[in-house]
């Protein structure tokens, strides 16, 4: 599984096209993950004490924006390097490890795809096609792959 030269460039161009406002698009990603699965919401340590509204709570913003680019700087590790890289502060070895503790299972990291594909749909609809979204998936099940062969 290797992403192309193409696909490549599709995320990196529709990335550029969301990241001036990818803070908001970050957020409106993982909302829609707690919209499908509300109890999603309990899986995230730094939500389960917090008294704020999801759309109020900086480190579900944090955490929204890391992931949204992490899913982007996959496609292009991927043709740079052949695998993913999560980059200086983290590792898929750390990431694995607190996915695996907060009982993260497949069905969220595929309702999570989803609400990702469908945030860049709303996002771009002006770039949005059948090759938009594979493109975005393949760099999205990379790094999903990475973090589930460490788990």
């Amino acid at each position: 599984m290797v992403i192309t030269a193409k696909q490549e460039a599709l995320v990196v161009n529709s990335w550029n096209e969301m990241k001036d406002d990818a803070p908001t698009f970050a957020l409106k990603f993982f909302l829609r993950l707690f919209e499908i699965i509300p109890s999603a919401a309990k899986r995230f340590s730094f939500l389960r004490d917090s008294n704020l509204p999801l759309e109020k709570n900086p480190k579900l913003k944090a955490h929204a924006m890391g992931v949204f680019v992490m899913t982007c700087e996959a496609a292009t590790q991927l043709r740079k390097t052949g695998k993913v890289d999560v980059g200086a502060n983290t590792s898929v070895q750390h990431l694995a490890s607190v996915h695996f503790k907060a009982g993260i299972a497949d069905v969220h990291f595929e309702v999570l795809k989803f609400a990702l594909l469908e945030t860049i749909k709303e996002a771009v609809p002006y770039l949005w096609s059948e090759e938009l979204k594979e493109a975005w998936s393949e760099s999205y099940d990379h790094l999903v792959l990475a973090i589930k062969n460490e788990m």
